[in-house]
Order: C-alpha cells, then sequence, then structure tokens
C-alpha cells in the first residue's frame, strides 16, 4: 500500500504562531510539523485540499518530499478548528516501513444484507474503524467486512472480521461494527385499546342475576 501512498510536497515555515498560521491556510496551505528518526521537528507546510481529501479518504501514510530528500511519514494526529469541522494543522512522523506501529483503519461495509429486505429495518453502523499493530509495510488502506449474510436482529462484532495477513487487531473484540434494526412496534391505537360501548369487564366471581350465592 505503501507504493500507492500519496505523495505531500513540503515547504518549510519560517515562522510560527496563529497568526501566520492562518496566513498559510488562507493561501491554501495546511500547516504541519514532521517528527521522528532522531531529527529535530521540521515545521512545514503542505497543500490543504490534496492532504485533507487523502486524510478523509482514509490515507495514513504518505510520501513526504522536503528540500529534495522523500521520508515516508505516518500521520500521528490532527487539530481542528473550535466548530470542529475543519483541520487547521497536523503531526506527522518519519518512519521505516519495517517499524511496527498502531494505527486506526477504516472499516469498509460491503454487500446486501439480507435483513434489509424487510420493511422497517435499519443498519446502524457505530464505529468506521478499528485499532490494529502491524509493521508500516503490512498496513492496509482500509479493511472490507461484508454484511451480506446479516440478518435482522445480528451483529458484526471488531473480534469475527478476518485481519490481513501480518495485521493484529487492536481494538475491543466485542465492539459492534454494523447491526440490523427491526422497526418498533407501533403503539396500539385508542379503538384497539377501546372496549366497545359501555360494556365493563366481567369480575370472576361475580353474582349474576338469577344466581344464588
Amino acid at each position: 500500500m505503501h507504493e500507492n501512498a500519496p505523495v505531500l510536497k513540503a515547504e518549510p515555515r519560517d515562522r510560527m504562531g496563529s497568526r501566520y498560521s492562518r496566513r498559510l491556510r488562507e493561501a491554501g496551505r495546511l500547516p504541519a510539523v514532521v517528527y521522528g528518526h532522531g531529527q529535530e521537528p521540521a515545521h512545514v507546510s503542505v497543500d490543504a485540499k490534496e492532504t485533507i481529501k487523502a486524510i478523509h479518504e482514509g490515507d495514513r501514510v504518505f510520501k513526504l518530499e522536503l528540500g529534495g530528500q522523500e521520508d515516508i511519514v505516518l500521520l500521528r494526529d490532527v487539530q481542528f478548528n473550535y466548530l470542529g469541522d475543519e483541520i487547521i494543522h497536523a503531526d506527522l512522523s518519519r518512519v521505516s516501513l519495517d517499524e511496527v506501529t498502531h494505527a486506526h483503519v477504516r472499516i469498509k461495509l460491503v454487500g446486501d444484507a439480507v435483513g434489509l429486505k424487510s420493511a422497517g429495518t435499519a443498519l446502524v453502523h457505530p464505529t468506521d474503524e478499528v485499532t490494529v499493530e502491524c509493521k508500516l509495510r503490512d498496513l492496509p488502506d482500509h479493511i472490507e467486512v461484508s454484511i451480506a449474510e446479516l440478518d435482522q436482529g445480528q451483529s458484526i462484532s471488531a473480534g469475527e472480521i478476518t485481519m490481513p495477513a501480518g495485521v493484529k487487531l487492536l481494538s475491543d473484540p466485542d465492539a459492534v461494527l454494523a447491526t440490523i434494526t427491526g422497526a418498533m412496534k407501533a403503539a396500539p391505537t385508542a379503538e384497539e385499546t377501546e372496549v366497545g360501548g359501555d360494556a365493563s369487564p366481567e369480575v370472576i366471581g361475580e353474582k349474576k342475576d338469577g344466581e344464588e350465592g
């Protein structure tokens, strides 16, 4: 997967601070810091549109070009604006392809669940990623999970998915990835619950006219 990793063409940042970072973002750049491998942290900027698009598509490994040198970097963290709807900063870490790492991997549900063929059912997808451990060269872009056989009332948990070779699941194996829920039964209407006319329920043991105790 690293062979097809997106390329980030980085430019050094000479000035720090929120004011200069804001100017970079207004110019279409995303501020970032590159750590790792015994080198001093490098303050850089990358193309905001391309980088954010790749992050939203699930990419975590990138080729970073800076000053004529290319490094493999792993996305470690992102910072959002105060509204939480826009990435404004990224932390990247230089890594070796044989380095064992922990990372979040996106879950991609595939197939048409049999349980969704019934009226009123719905697919609930509580989480869209799992945490794994593997060498960087084995880190998948995503993990496909088939829901084709999932019926109403059934769920698929993290421990049930088949992990790619060399990849170990770290997430809670009982964490639910997908479930098919049924429609809630509608409450009975007033007409359905109403006792006809002025009738009242018969009490067991109550005397009727003409009966003796």
